[in-house]
């Protein structure tokens, strides 16, 4: 039976203003088959639509696959995230509740955060592994890790089920 999206990366990255041009380096460190989820909300539209344009013809060479979060569709994506729509959908997860919620809305894949202190939301309190290990336990939907994530962390997490991980900052240059 031929699926109806991708198949849900292992590895993903996160768009973030703050890669600013380190943004096309980590989308070539970014191993194939790899997932991008293209963020940008803070530029106005015609902007967004243009840099999400030119991540689609890097995604495109590197056979990565590209998701938009935000409400407005975009040329050359190959799913969502946070939103129903055509193709793949992930979910961001930060309870077992939201958990739930992103499964019957149809979410093909959970990001669930903060696994571990980020960046992104400095001192948001983040799950640690025994209280992330305890949300996604049971869950029927493949799980990927994301705050404060790299390849050791995940590795931390492995025993839990985790299909994969995202990040930010692992991926920008050194």
């Amino acid at each position: 039976m031929p699926t109806r999206h991708p198949p849900i990366p292992r590895l993903w990255l996160m768009t973030d203003p703050r890669l600013g041009d380190g943004l096309w380096d980590a989308l070539e460190r970014l191993p194939r088959g790899s997932g991008i989820i293209f963020r940008h909300y803070q530029l106005p539209l015609d902007q967004r639509r243009a840099l999400f344009a030119r991540i689609a013809q890097v995604a495109r060479r590197r056979r990565l696959v590209l998701l938009r979060a935000g409400a407005h569709p975009m040329r050359g994506e190959a799913g969502t995230h946070g939103r129903r729509g055509r193709g793949l959908t992930t979910w961001p997860v930060h309870s077992r509740r939201e958990a739930v919620a992103a499964i019957r809305a149809g979410a093909d894949a959970l990001l669930v955060s903060p696994a571990f202190p980020t960046r992104s939301h400095p001192g948001a309190a983040a799950l640690g592994p025994v209280r992330f290990g305890l949300l996604v336990r049971g869950l029927d939907r493949p799980v990927i890790a994301l705050g404060g994530m790299n390849a050791a962390r995940a590795k931390r997490l492995q025993p839990f089920g985790i299909r994969g991980w995202a990040a930010i900052d692992a991926w920008a240059p050194a």
